[in-house]
């Protein structure tokens, strides 16, 4: 049993920094509901990174606070929004074209399941308490050209996330490029899921463990 008690685990806000330093300047990104919403809130004024919300914004700036809110205006989450300077809005078939003609850089979605291939499955558990929701997360995993999943390493239970085989429905085949969570940044890459960066106190050893699939160490760590 390893004991996550002595591991200091990344924050949401920590992830979203994480993200951040691998979206190049001058992309066009999508942030998923939920966690990836917040990526929103910690963009460097160094890089210019437009995000597009499939509701049909382009140019949204960070979550809405007090004053900022308004209504009307807010992302595929139903979160109030703010818009950046030159942002503009259009119809949402309009911006599902954007997302299906392969216009944007990189869509960053959160995930119950990943495979060793690149899988992924977000959509739905089977748990009957729970509203089935996919959204526009399959045009996305597969109209962006790079996705980014942000998610928990163990599900409440403590069951890994990464798996050989999806077993809930997909989302997507073979469209992972990289995975953030609260311990680890790993690729998918040809040769399989390499870790890239862990947080301190875990061994690349007690990682792979509490992964529960064959990974390889990168060079980074």
């Amino acid at each position: 049993m390893i004991d996550l008690s002595k591991v200091k685990k990344r924050t949401t806000a920590d992830i979203a920094k994480r993200i951040v330093q691998d979206i190049p300047d001058g992309a066009h990104v999508n942030l998923g509901i939920g966690q990836p919403m917040t990526i929103s809130n910690y963009l460097p004024s160094d890089k210019e990174i437009l995000l597009h919300s499939e509701n049909g914004l382009l140019g949204m700036g960070p979550l809405a606070k007090d004053h900022e809110i308004d209504e009307e205006l807010v992302n595929a989450g139903k979160q109030p929004v703010t818009m950046l300077p030159g942002a503009s809005l259009c119809h949402h078939a309009d911006s599902f074209v954007m997302i299906r003609g392969g216009h944007i850089d990189i869509c960053v979605l959160g995930a119950f399941q990943v495979s060793v291939k690149g899988d992924i499955a977000n959509w739905r558990t089977g748990d009957p308490k729970a509203i089935p929701a996919v959204g526009g997360a399959m045009d996305l995993a597969l109209g962006a050209k790079k996705l980014f999943v942000m998610m928990e390493h163990l599900t409440k239970s403590g069951e890994s996330k990464f798996v050989q085989e999806c077993t809930y429905p997909l989302t997507a085949l073979a469209a992972v490029d990289c995975i953030y969570t609260d311990l680890a940044t790993i690729a998918v890459t040809p040769q399989g899921l390499v870790a890239v960066d862990w947080v301190d106190c875990l061994s690349f050893e007690e990682l792979q463990s509490l992964s529960g699939v064959p990974m390889i160490r990168g060079s980074a760590q």
